[in-house]
């Protein structure tokens, strides 16, 4: 029995149940304006790269979900169901000292995944769970492998939007980099590339 929890704009979400496991089931659905031989192979090759890269991710010590199944005819990753809480759900209720904890783990996990020149692409508190003591990642639908700066100063600028955006706490994203900055040697690099995004983002604005 699949209960859909989530339908996004590549793909559908489901709660369901594996040989007695709870999991999620994420399905890239077709895609009618591409021919369909196309559509086949761009959906296979997006399910397997994120595959991947969750595997990845989980070998190099970063928490992601266990994968159980990966069902590329079907275009379907079936894996584990992570009980927490969404960072999104759950920050701004927090007292400061279990903000900055939470944010010094996120930041230490974006730079696991970019010490495995893994980079997320779509790092919001939407994608972040607190389970267990640990910060998992979730959907790594537009994630690739890149050891490129600037690919990891967007992942990082993508969640400075993010906190600017949703959450009230002015000093979220400066504790991410302080932890983020501690546990990586290119860490002032990443910091700065951050900022000159920004600002053409406010050039482009402005423009």
């Amino acid at each position: 029995m699949e209960e859909l929890i989530q339908r996004g704009a590549e793909a559908e979400i489901y709660r369901s149940t594996w040989k007695g496991r709870p999991v999620v089931i994420k399905r890239r659905t077709e895609k009618s304006y591409r021919l369909p031989d196309i559509d086949r192979i761009l959906r296979r090759q997006r399910t397997r790269q994120e595959a991947l890269l969750l595997s990845a991710a989980r070998r190099g010590g970063t928490a992601t979900p266990i994968i159980y199944d990966v069902d590329l005819s079907a275009a379907a990753i079936t894996m584990e169901y992570v009980a927490g809480r969404r960072v999104k759900d759950c920050i701004d209720a927090l007292d400061e000292p279990e903000q900055q904890r939470i944010c010094q783990k996120i930041g230490e996990g974006v730079a696991g995944l970019h010490r495995q020149d893994i980079v997320h692409g779509d790092i919001t508190t939407s994608n972040l769970i607190m389970s267990r003591g640990r910060m998992y990642f979730i959907d790594f639908g537009l994630g690739e492998k890149s050891s490129a700066m600037e690919d990891r100063g967007v992942d990082l600028h993508l969640l400075m939007e993010a906190f600017a955006a949703a959450h009230r706490h002015p000093d979220l994203f400066s504790w991410v980099m302080e932890a983020y900055e501690a546990a990586v040697p290119w860490g002032r690099e990443v910091r700065r590339k951050v900022a000159d995004i920004a600002e053409r983002g406010r050039y482009v604005v402005r423009e």
